[in-house]
């Protein structure tokens, strides 16, 4: 079998590369191979390996530890909630590595707890990973914020949100900075059943952010025109959530020390895994790429149909989409266009293995299945089961209008990949993408023990395992 790349090894050493468990070695000369043909692959995509040291040259800045302070206390603490009930960690939490700990969220009405046990009304989707956000040049999972010039750090075109924000949070400097302004006025995530638009939303968290001493001395720290009187906007809140969320940059993974120059970080198997994912049979590397505007974040950060099986919740507090509200339209949602039925933004890859679920709505508990659903889709959706799942997200929505619609890489694999083969893959995904400050045990130490509003925080459960091969 030739590997279908610009970079292929010499034919004698190619059976040994990416043979069998059972006669692939891993002597000098095969090592060697392996290191020409992923460096070949990398420098092909002008990967470096070094995209978390861009951060504060992309910002122009360095990153304000002070302001980041403040902005870690407002992500922990629930007076962010206008039902005070929740804090944007309760659905990114450090102990699934900043992301959801459930398979579709709960936000507004749930019991405090982030983990396993988390219990309350369902949204429609997973809460995302945030890791890394700072490089996404599209947020969410149906792409809905956007930066214009498909550059986070740019926003010399705009910030696209949906109405009735459109381009109105332009003038935050940073695409995290204008996504700031959402997750408040959300009333599955955290407004509740308040009464008023999404200005007296904003308003009102304000002015209780404002009433607290300790999160006002903070900004009078940080903002000259609080220190002189002025009132508290809630551009300051933004701006200080998304100054923290820039110190969760975690991209120091075995292939960015590989790419950098250290032949030794990755493993044979992952290195074989690595070239099968950017080789053309396995088309992994055609959506989850990492040159130009993708920031090596493995991700082109559009949507598209995988054809993941529709997982509708039973005591949900968000309604879904069709005629039987067992579907989540995806982009249409946003677009108003039928022909973006089921589309979803590609998933970042990077920390894949910290995740405790997998897909928009949390389908597959173990990435090895969300790896194989791109493989055989169609059979994988006929056949799912949920018996992975929490008893209220046991209903699976229409599967046939979903298959209908699937990606042409997705619907028509050119060739099928041994089971070795998937594995070696799920090998590199798993570990090569992995950065170990991004692994829970990491990211304890980000709990803060009380908040400035005196409001409990979150009880995290770090005794839950995360992902992962399963």
């Amino acid at each position: 079998m030739r590997i279908i790349s610009s970079y292929c090894c010499p034919a004698a050493l190619v059976a040994l590369i990416l043979g069998s468990a059972c006669d692939r070695a891993s002597g000098p000369a095969v090592v060697a191979a392996l290191n020409e043909e992923l460096r070949g692959h990398l420098e092909e995509r002008a990967f470096t390996g070094r995209i978390e040291s861009t951060l504060e040259e992309r910002l122009g800045r360095p990153v304000d530890q002070d302001l980041a302070e403040t902005g870690r206390l407002l992500f922990f603490d629930p007076i962010l909630s206008l039902t005070r009930d929740n804090s944007c960690s309760g659905c990114h939490g450090p102990n699934v590595s900043f992301s959801g700990s459930q398979p579709i969220a709960i936000g507004v009405g749930n019991n405090g707890i982030v983990g396993p046990d988390r219990s309350g009304p369902h949204n429609q989707r997973r809460a995302p990973s945030i890791l890394n956000a700072a490089f996404f040049p599209r947020l969410m999972w149906d792409a809905r914020f956007a930066s214009a010039t498909i550059d986070p750090f740019d926003n010399g075109r705009g910030f696209n949100f949906p109405p009735p924000d459109g381009q109105t949070l332009s003038h935050m400097q940073h695409l995290l900075g204008a996504q700031g302004f959402t997750p408040i006025i959300n009333r599955f995530e955290m407004a509740g059943g308040f009464d008023g638009d999404h200005e007296t939303m904003r308003a009102e968290v304000t002015r209780r952010v404002d009433d607290i001493p300790e999160y006002r001395k903070r900004f009078a720290e940080v903002f000259p025109e609080i220190a002189e009187g002025a009132p508290l906007r809630f551009e300051h809140v933004a701006r200080g959530l998304a100054e923290f969320q820039f110190t969760l940059v975690r991209a120091d993974a075995p292939i960015d020390r590989f790419a950098r120059g250290d032949t030794e970080a990755m493993t044979p198997d992952e290195k074989r895994g690595a070239i099968l994912f950017f080789s053309i049979r396995s088309k992994c590397g055609e959506c989850h790429i990492v040159k130009g505007f993708a920031n090596e974040m493995f991700s082109d950060f559009e949507p598209h149909v995988l054809g993941v099986p529709q997982v509708v919740s039973s005591n949900g507090i968000q309604p879904f989409d069709g005629p039987g509200a067992d579907e989540d339209y995806g982009l249409e949602q946003q677009s108003g266009r039928e022909q973006d039925r089921y589309k979803f933004r590609t998933h970042p890859l990077r920390n894949a293995a910290y995740q405790p679920f997998y897909m928009h709505n949390g389908a597959y508990r173990c990435l090895s299945d969300a790896i194989r659903h791109h493989l055989d889709a169609q059979e994988r959706v006929r056949n799912y089961r949920t018996d992975h799942l929490p008893a209220t997200l046991q209903k699976v929505g229409p599967k046939e209008a979903v298959l209908q619609r699937l990606h042409p890489f997705i619907h028509s694999p050119d060739e099928e990949l041994t089971d070795e083969q998937v594995d070696l893959i799920l090998t590199f995904v798993r570990d090569a993408l992995a950065d170990p400050d991004a692994a829970p045990e990491a990211l304890r130490s980000l709990v803060p023990a009380a908040v400035p509003s005196g409001l409990s925080v979150h009880y995290f459960d770090f005794s839950a395992t995360t992902g992962g091969a399963c």
